[in-house]
């Protein structure tokens, strides 16, 4: 039926052509209606894949109580789809147009503060307090940036302006030898180590006694913060009232597997492993010398798992990387969290795929909750048909800063539970490891609807 209606249409076509030709009627177009008919398919398609595929609600994985119950009545963000940007939602497009399309955003002129640390060396934080210097009891926010990060990278000031938006003060953590300050001492730092951070934490504490504290990190940074929130417990929950980490590697050795997967996913770790490189060549004159790491194969390095066996495990005493890996890793540790908190993180992001989400994890807690979209690259989110200087990830941490400094009396309700979730834990393990850890891990997308890996 159909093939006989297109030849109907081919001769109605050609008769249109020569009556067009005969009489001066424009009539041309009739001949096109293939080249039309197809071209009109393909973007039907196209938006129907968009719409079933890749705008969605996204997912949060929480158990019923106080966090998640405080998330869905102030975040309205959750409540809605995710339109990423449907010219570029394909993660790696995501990754690294997002990156491109930050840099629009202007310098911001951040009031340095060197903190020299307890080992000789020293760290950097950046404040953006808008002359609140001296106001004890004003919201913080500390953020931590990525890998090779500082305070002007483009995604770390895309969070600092949403803190600003929200009316809280806001301080960067720039890593050892990140953010132009020179490493003064032969260690850097690394995904299992949060030494540094815990020094900065407890230096703002003191400085600012009686100002709620709320601590995001984001990829790297993530991960340093989640490392600091699973190993100090009870102490990192006296300290802040909240946390958020954006992009995590869950399963470290999941993102890297991803990672090396050619031929995009391995263009982007080559590219990483390379600054890392550069990174280290900037610190040449601290890292030589009579130590364990010989830095001519270091720079050697084409990927991150072969910089983090030549340098990072050795610089921090791991017996090898995978025991640095396994060390970092943060999918099995979520019971070990005291402090409540937000995790957002794309099913297709090519640094963590979905099946290293701990979201069957997150489902049995009580106050860490993740946030999975259906699209959003690692650290990109953009969204809209012309992406702003402000992305999906920016406009939800905006509302989850607001809502915890605007209704802190709530959070005690999430503190309590969190403590009670810390007592089951203990007592449903005490017949297993009998320190309170849970020895199995797990990290299944049985319950996650609608959501499949990207990252391929």
């Amino acid at each position: 039926m159909l093939r006989r209606l297109i030849d109907l249409l081919r001769v109605y076509a050609r008769a249109g052509v020569l009556e067009g030709r005969r009489g001066g009627a424009k009539m041309d177009w009739y001949s096109d209606w293939p080249r039309t008919l197809v071209g009109l398919t393909l973007g039907a398609g196209c938006l129907l894949y968009y719409l079933l595929d890749a705008a969605k609600v996204p997912v949060v994985a929480c158990r019923r109580g106080a966090w998640r119950g405080f998330l869905e009545q102030h975040l309205s963000i959750l409540q809605e789809r995710y339109w990423p940007t449907p010219w570029c939602y394909e993660s790696r497009c995501q990754t690294i147009m997002a990156s491109v399309l930050r840099a629009r955003l202007p310098h911001i002129n951040y009031r340095r503060e060197l903190l020299e640390l307890k080992d000789g060396g020293q760290v950097c934080l950046d404040w953006l307090d808008d002359g609140r210097e001296h106001d004890e009891t004003h919201p913080t926010v500390i953020i931590l940036p990525g890998l090779t990060g500082s305070s002007q990278s483009e995604y770390v000031k895309s969070f600092v302006l949403s803190v600003q938006d929200a009316g809280a003060r806001c301080v960067v953590f720039n890593n050892r030898g990140r953010g132009g300050v020179q490493l003064k001492t032969a260690r850097t730092y690394c995904a299992a180590n949060s030494d540094d951070l815990e020094e900065a934490i407890e230096h703002i504490h003191k400085r600012y006694p009686k100002t709620p504290l709320m601590a995001t990190g984001i990829s790297l940074g993530g991960m340093i913060l989640g490392n600091y929130l699973v190993t100090r417990k009870e102490r990192a929950a006296e300290h802040l009232v909240a946390a958020m980490v954006l992009s995590i590697p869950w399963n470290v050795f999941v993102g890297t597997q991803s990672l090396e997967k050619p031929l995009w996913n391995l263009l982007l770790n080559r590219h990483l492993a390379s600054c890392l490189c550069e990174s280290i060549r900037s610190m040449r004159k601290q890292l030589e010398g009579n130590y364990s790491w010989d830095l001519d194969h270091v720079m050697k390095s084409k990927t991150i798992r072969e910089f983090d066996s030549r340098f990072t495990a050795v610089q921090f005493g791991f017996r090898d990387v995978e025991d640095y890996y396994r060390t970092a890793c943060l999918h099995d540790k979520l019971h070990l969290v005291r402090v409540p908190l937000l995790c957002l993180s794309a099913a297709d992001d090519p640094f963590q795929p979905l099946q290293g989400i701990p979201v069957e994890e997150a489902k049995k807690s009580s106050h860490v909750a993740i946030v999975v979209t259906s699209r959003g690259g690692h650290i990109g989110f953009m969204e809209g048909i012309i992406p702003t200087n402000s992305y999906y990830s920016d406009r939800l941490y905006k509302q989850l800063v607001s809502a915890v400094f605007s209704n802190l009396d709530q959070l005690g309700d999430v503190r309590g539970e969190a403590q009670k979730y810390a007592t089951e834990v203990v007592f449903s393990s005490a017949g297993g490891s009998g320190d309170g850890e849970v020895t199995s891990s797990s990290s299944s997308v049985t319950g996650v609807s609608g959501l499949a890996e990207r990252s391929s």
